[in-house]
Order: C-alpha cells, then sequence, then structure tokens
C-alpha cells in the first residue's frame, strides 16, 4: 500500500511539473533564451564566494571551518558556502527550486557544487604539499607557520573518497507538497560525480514545525531542536558532508551535525550552494 501510495506521489510531481512546463516554457532564468533553465552561457557566469569564514564570528579563514573561539558552540565543523545569494542569477535559481517548484534546477546547482568542490580539494592538495615539506623541516628545525597551515586542513578534504554523503532531509508533509527534496537532488549529482557513498533514509525528520526561513537567528535555534533521528548503524568515525541548498544561521546543519556525533560521526561539514 505505503508502495502504491509513493508511485502516485511520484506521478502527481511528474504530472505537476509537466502541466507547468505547458503554461510557463523553458527559459533561462538570467537570459531568457529558450530551452534550458540556466543556459550553458550564463551557469558559466557563476562566480564562486571568493572567501570562506566561520559562519558565526564572520572571520575569513582558509576552509570555512568555525574558529577556536566558536567552536564550543557548535556540532558541526564548519559550513563550504559556494556561491553568493547576492548574485542575481543564484538567487533566482534558489528560489524558483524551492517555491517554483523547477526541479531540474537542483541539477544545475549540483553541477555548481561540483565546481566548487574541485577547486576546494585542489587547495586542499596544495597545502598537502606542504605538509610534505614540513616533514621534512623536521630534520632541520621545524616551520611552525606550515605546521599552523597544515592543522588547519579538514580530514574531510584530505581523504575525500572516504567521505559520506547525506542530503539535509525535508520531513515527509513538505516533501509531499513540494513534490521533491532539492537538497536529496542536488547531493546525488555531488555524489555520483565523486563516486562518493550517499545516505538519504537514515537521518530523518521526526517533526515538521514552522519554515526556517520565517524565524529569527535565535527562534531558529529552538525551533530545530529535536527534529531529527539517525535510523542507522554507528557511523565508527566517519567524516560526513551535509547537502543543501541554503545556510542562513546554520541551525538546521549543526542540529543534523549534532544527531550524527551522537551516532559516532567524525568531522561533519555543511556544503551549501549559498548563504541566505
Amino acid at each position: 500500500m505505503k508502495t502504491k501510495f509513493n508511485f502516485l506521489l511520484n506521478h502527481a510531481s511528474r504530472l505537476r511539473g509537466f502541466i507547468l512546463d505547458l503554461i510557463f516554457p523553458i527559459e533561462c532564468l538570467n537570459c531568457g533564451q529558450e530551452g534550458a533553465w540556466l543556459c550553458e552561457h550564463c551557469f558559466r557566469k557563476l562566480e564562486f564566494k571568493p572567501e570562506q569564514y566561520c559562519l558565526h564570528c564572520k572571520k575569513e579563514n582558509q576552509f570555512g571551518q568555525f574558529c577556536s573561539v566558536c567552536q564550543p558552540r557548535y556540532a558541526l565543523d564548519g559550513v563550504w558556502i559556494a556561491g553568493i545569494y547576492e548574485e542575481q542569477i543564484i538567487a533566482k535559481l534558489v528560489k524558483s527550486l524551492k517555491y517554483g517548484f523547477t526541479q531540474s534546477l537542483a541539477t544545475e546547482l549540483g553541477r555548481f557544487l561540483i565546481l566548487f568542490l574541485r577547486d576546494l580539494i585542489n587547495k586542499s592538495q596544495i597545502r598537502r604539499r606542504d605538509s610534505r615539506v614540513a616533514s621534512s623541516d623536521l630534520v632541520s628545525g621545524v616551520d611552525w607557520r606550515k605546521l599552523k597551515r597544515i592543522s588547519e586542513h579538514p580530514n574531510a578534504l584530505l581523504d575525500f573518497s572516504e567521505n559520506l554523503i547525506i542530503p539535509v532531509p525535508l520531513h515527509n508533509k513538505r516533501k509531499r507538497w513540494r513534490g521533491f527534496n532539492q537538497a536529496e537532488i542536488i547531493a546525488k549529482e555531488v555524489a555520483s560525480h565523486f563516486k562518493l557513498e550517499m545516505c538519504t533514509d537514515k537521518l530523518v525528520r521526526i517533526k515538521h514545525k514552522k519554515p526556517q526561513a520565517k524565524l529569527g537567528e535565535r527562534d531558529r535555534k529552538s525551533n530545530i531542536v529535536g527534529c531529527f533521528c539517525w535510523n542507522g548503524n554507528k557511523l565508527a568515525n566517519r567524516n560526513v558532508i551535509l547537502i543543501d541548498d541554503v545556510a542562513t544561521t546554520g541551525s538546521t546543519l549543526n542540529e543534523c551535525a549534532r544527531i550524527l556525533k551522537d551516532n559516532g560521526a567524525g568531522e561533519v561539514w555543511g556544503l551549501v550552494v549559498a548563504k541566505g
């Protein structure tokens, strides 16, 4: 019965998408060219956020980790922010995906995250080469500045192929209303490209509350507490990348990270298209 119900929901979602395509012809959200929600020319205009920083105090750093002062407040190790929400194209893509039910846009945002991650991984590889130099320095004397740079490496980047990808889950009620979980589609693109293991059914949202977007920072934190649970085996110190479309205060990502670490996760990093 449940399988039949899910089939009908998926069929209804596809039908809704078909009807929307008939009423609103597919055209680039930026330039209006027909044929795609984001044409290749406009996709190439998307820019990466030029700097990463501690999400709490906004102090810039190399890899988006929480600084030593702010880290005790968070279960999350840090957040990687790919794009700039203030950019017109990014904002249109995210809003059209979430509120315009334009599911295929999640694929484009997934492509964007893939390019961003490749750039971030390349930066960590450069730092890894520094670590080999630093090791040789131990013979002739320690360069503490190099060792400090190396210590800032996220293990999730250094051992990237071992990461577990988990999309931030939606409550079933909201997923039925929207027809899909945008974070899950984005995550599938990333996991498939990098050949990473992905888990979509173990981290579960068990409470349906007010949308975070409608709340202030203090209320966001209390609103999301107790909304998730883990229905899987212990994670045995496995590093996890949590994927969502947008982060604002990081409250949702952090609550997910708390549940994951309570169940044995190692590092837990957020990866988002932009900061709202």
